[in-house]
């Protein structure tokens, strides 16, 4: 970690006090901070669109816009669960298979709007307490992603930051490219 990081995380931590939460020494701050940014643009870019928005297509072949928010909000379910096993090491996959993951966005997706915009609000904070949460030896645990590779914990928040970007940008109402940060640019 750059000593300038450390100074940051030094005057923050003097800012808030003993009791809040902070991320472990050894977590990927980098790519924490690209899954918490990627996470407040498709907030900006969700609450721009009205209830009746939702229904219209998205930018994802036969996806409208509710079943991006509901992906995006089941997706941080799922990476709470592959958490909460490096954690706790008891086996809880993401999804128990693709069909089930497809059959929970389609049935997300008929949500009525504001339960759906409480699950991608409600989901995201419930992540980021558990990556908040992790002890520095946990982040290098390893757990099964949704198609049976191996994954570390501390490679879930760039996953999380590439999967949130791109489907803020699918959202279709006036994100761009340009909009990515250069490290999620061509990825």
């Amino acid at each position: 970690m750059s000593d300038s990081l450390e100074a940051e995380r030094a005057a923050l931590r003097a800012r808030l006090g003993a009791g809040a939460r902070y991320d472990a020494s050894s977590a990927p701050a980098e790519d924490l901070v690209l899954a918490r940014r990627g996470t407040a643009y498709f907030a900006r870019r969700l609450n721009e669109l009205t209830d009746r928005e939702l229904d219209a297509p998205s930018l994802v072949p036969g996806w409208t816009r509710r079943h991006l928010v509901a992906h995006i909000g089941y997706h941080a379910r799922g990476l709470t669960r592959l958490v909460d096993w490096g954690r706790t090491g008891i086996e809880t996959p993401m999804y128990a298979s693709p069909a089930e993951r497809d059959a929970e966005i389609e049935l997300g997706a008929t949500l009525p709007a504001q339960a759906l915009r409480h699950l991608f609000t409600h989901s995201a904070v419930h992540l980021n307490v558990v990556w908040r949460d992790l002890e520095d030896a946990q982040w290098d645990a390893i757990v099964g992603a949704l198609d049976g590779s191996a994954i570390r914990l501390r490679e879930l928040p760039m996953l999380r930051a590439r999967e949130i970007w791109q489907r803020a940008l699918a959202l279709g109402n006036g994100g761009a490219a340009r909009d990515l940060p250069p490290q999620l640019r061509g990825s």
